[in-house]
């Protein structure tokens, strides 16, 4: 067994840390990952544990998805489907499958040990999927993505949230924001674990149809660039089966260290994302708490949303176009963009 060391104790260029009843040895600790500020991989460490407990609330028991930047943010990077056999003893780890079935052995985000175990791999952040490990079938996650296209910016994603939280608020849904350590706003739903992706996604899609209709000014549930205009785009598309989207409290690979923090409905207005980093967040969870502390209180029904779904198919909408990954789906329509479709002659 490795000695173990306090944070500040290094032993032949690495750090032995005990976190979650575990050791985990951070090698290279003085590894200068974030350029703006000089975020180290050791300051990364002490980031994810300082907001240990509400990432775990946030995705504890979750299959993640590791996004390697071995030069740090703003380097080259790839995404590591499989955790290696090298991988120690204690390590979970569950069977995934990607969109052509392919199966591969993903970590399960189990504790903060394992959290850093991945980040001496200089995973920055993690990609987590919207089901526990235990209960694969089931997602329980509606994860709504207000992403802002040329021409907008965050002001224009809080007005799109304050649209979907006002439909949420009609339909008797609580929704959980968050930034996405970017430009744009995630909006979490949890679910009762009752329903597959594929159901989760139609409620999506019914959501993004309804909100274009509500204000097709500053909305958009087009699945086709040429057609968003200078509109926030609903991706409904990152809730179909094994997608994953960027985690809470998640440091996203920018200079500057943003993290995807969740925030609370009120601050939307006063809320300036590029201000929430490694350095800033855990003052401010400690002085203001955890946003998402409520979320796991009372799971909810994805009924209301698939009423909105079968009624628009009542209607005769048809479902809405996939990513070109996945095999063709019943009832989508044609996948080519309405400017190169072939025009009856």
């Amino acid at each position: 067994m490795l000695p173990r060391y306090g944070w500040g104790v290094a032993a032949q260029d690495a750090h032995v840390l005990e976190l979650a009843g575990r050791e985990v040895r951070i090698t290279s600790p003085g590894k200068v990952l974030f350029a703006e500020h000089g975020e180290t991989k050791l300051d990364l460490v002490r980031y994810y544990a300082a907001v240990g407990e509400p990432l775990m609330r946030a995705m504890g028991g979750r299959p993640v998805l590791m996004q390697r930047f071995p030069r740090g943010a703003g380097g080259p990077s790839f995404f590591q489907k499989r955790v290696p056999d090298s991988a120690p003893e204690w390590l979970q780890t569950t069977t995934v499958e990607t969109v052509n079935g392919t199966p591969s052995r993903a970590l399960v985000a189990a504790d903060v040990a394992h959290v850093a175990w991945a980040l001496n791999l200089t995973c920055l952040g993690f990609h987590v999927w919207p089901h526990r490990a235990a209960d694969p079938a089931h997602a329980d996650e509606l994860r709504l993505d207000l992403d802002p296209q040329p021409g907008t910016a965050f002001a224009e994603a809080r007005t799109a949230a304050r649209e979907l939280k006002a439909l949420l608020d009609e339909l008797g849904l609580a929704g959980f924001p968050k930034t996405t350590g970017n430009r744009g706003l995630h909006v979490y739903v949890r679910l009762e674990p009752r329903w597959d992706s594929y159901a989760v996604r139609s409620a999506a899609v019914a959501a993004a149809r309804e909100l274009e209709r509500r204000r097709p000014d500053i909305l958009t549930a087009a699945w086709w660039k040429e057609e968003r205009g200078r509109r926030i785009f609903v991706d409904y598309n990152q809730n179909a089966p094994h997608k994953t989207v960027f985690g809470a409290w998640s440091v996203r690979a920018r200079p500057g260290a943003q993290v995807s923090a969740p925030i609370r409905w009120e601050e939307l207005d006063d809320v300036d994302p590029d201000a929430l980093t490694v350095a800033s967040v855990p003052g401010r969870l400690e002085r203001d708490g955890d946003p998402w502390a409520a979320i796991d209180d009372a799971p909810q029904s994805l009924e209301p949303l698939l009423a909105l779904h079968e009624r628009d198919r009542a209607a005769g909408l048809h479902d809405a176009p996939w990513p070109p990954v996945y095999p063709k789906q019943p009832d989508e329509p044609p996948r080519v963009a309405p400017s190169r479709a072939r025009k009856p002659g």
